[in-house]
């Protein structure tokens, strides 16, 4: 198949598109800087035509509410019109686990606006419910980090590599359209002030993790679920240290 790879220069798309043309499939990686720009319109036809499959893995440049919105919303038109123009048969989507959930949150109420796009375009579609990535365990420490201390909350969270990510995606694209939702989890369900004080250890940080029911994630107060998949998840393989390990390795 022709599968074009919105956001194809990412960290998922990158993957996304090694695992994809290793199965023999036509991977078109398209991104601002190859002329295919989902705000504009820039390309987008172009880029689309004779297309069996859009896997849609961009994301807003900015985290500011306004324009997350905007990103999510104005893309989401211009793409699923491009695809509705070009015929295509599949549309696949990221996204993150819990985002119905965290509408207090200005990021996902960009997501919230994106999904309803999709489900609402007559374009065949997979969102892929995502929880959150290992590699992204710097930047959660981060927006709890307050001089010493980290202050998170003690929801659970079943983080994945982006490895399992790609994989999985891959396998979505290269599928039938399920024109409804498929979840993605890591293989632990762990505390997420637990899983950052892991983080932690294997970084040598040597501040500690204070663990708050009120404490914001990205602006969103947590429920013990609300970062967790329901029933029957697609579960990766890669386990916290076994992914730290081989992204030193990697180094």
């Amino acid at each position: 198949m022709k599968i074009v790879v919105i956001g194809g220069t990412g960290l998922i798309g990158s993957k996304v598109i090694r695992n994809l043309r290793a199965r023999g499939h036509a991977v078109v990686a398209a991104s601002p800087a190859s002329g295919v720009d989902t705000i504009t319109g820039e390309g987008l036809i172009e880029a689309l035509t004779g297309a069996n499959v859009v896997i849609d893995l961009a994301n807003s440049p900015s985290f500011e509410d306004a324009a997350v919105l905007e990103f999510f919303e104005t893309a989401g038109r211009n793409l699923l019109a491009a695809e509705i123009a070009a015929g295509v048969r599949h549309h696949v989507a990221l996204s993150v686990v819990g985002t119905e959930r965290l509408a207090e949150s200005g990021y996902f109420r960009g997501k919230i606006a994106q999904e309803k796009l999709i489900r609402e375009s007559g374009v065949p579609y997979t969102i892929v419910h995502s929880t959150q990535f290992f590699e992204f365990l710097g930047g959660i420490t981060q927006s709890g980090s307050d001089g010493q201390t980290i202050r998170l909350s003690p929801a659970f969270f079943q983080p994945i590599a982006s490895d399992d990510v790609a994989a999985a995606v891959a396998d979505f694209a290269a599928g039938e359209p399920r024109n409804g939702i498929a979840e993605i989890a890591g293989p632990e369900r762990v505390r997420l002030a637990g899983m950052v004080r892991r983080f932690l250890l294997a970084t040598h940080d040597s501040r500690k993790v204070i663990e708050d029911p009120h404490a914001r994630y990205f602006g969103a107060k947590l429920q013990d679920d609300t970062l967790v998949p329901g029933a029957n998840p697609r579960l990766g393989a890669m386990k916290f240290e076994a992914w730290f390990a081989h992204t030193q390795s990697a180094q």
